[in-house]
């Protein structure tokens, strides 16, 4: 009799299951609530800077240095979904990473550079970007007077080199900054059809 009475039980309890598992089967499932959208734009790593030379650098009278910095400033201004982000005049650094006086035998100067950082609000910018400004060699003059007269090639010197004011470079950003404006893309104009003018065909109605 208890047997009998255990193995209902194990009925009942296996049929409310089923049934539990058919309604929630059936039931609908609660949507989640969409969270809203607060992502702000970005500044991305490798957007290009046009920049221009605020100072002269130069090798003549050795007065440039390794580990020299220089300024520069923002020649463009930089935008983001239509937005200034970086203004034309924001200041900027440079290094000196190479230093070569002109010499003897027609060895010219030669300058290497790259580009450190910006700051625009209060906030420092990494910059990425190198370049360079060589004196024109004198070795054609060279080659002639040592032709000539062997020892006076040794007391004709190259030009030195130089970084005018005002040069322009160019360099990138070189990090991902987030900016206080929301991520929003600018939507596409819309340009609308001209109105097409219909023209009606004149029938001529023959009789007989």
């Amino acid at each position: 009799m208890k047997k009998l009475i255990l193995t209902a039980a194990l009925a009942a309890m296996a049929t409310g299951g089923v049934q539990a598992q058919n309604i929630s089967a059936t039931s609908p499932a609660t949507a989640p609530v969409a969270a809203i959208a607060t992502s702000n734009a970005v500044l991305r790593a490798g957007t290009p800077v046009s920049l221009s030379m605020m100072e002269e650098i130069t090798t003549k009278k050795k007065a440039a240095k390794v580990g020299q910095r220089f300024m520069l400033e923002v020649s463009a201004p930089v935008e983001v979904n239509g937005v200034t982000v970086i203004p034309a005049g924001t200041p900027a650094w440079g290094e000196l990473v190479g230093v070569r006086n002109k010499g003897m035998w027609g060895k010219s100067g030669k300058l290497d550079a790259k580009l450190l950082f910006l700051r625009v609000n209060g906030r420092q910018i990494r910059l990425t970007g190198s370049f360079d400004d060589k004196g024109v060699t004198g070795t054609a003059g060279v080659v002639g007077a040592i032709a000539l007269v062997p020892i006076a090639g040794f007391f004709m010197t190259g030009t030195s080199a130089m970084l005018p004011k005002g040069g322009v470079v160019s360099g990138f950003i070189d990090e991902d900054i987030e900016l206080a404006i929301a991520n929003v893309k600018q939507a596409p104009m819309v340009v609308s059809a001209a109105p097409v003018m219909a023209v009606e065909a004149e029938s001529e109605v023959v009789s007989d």
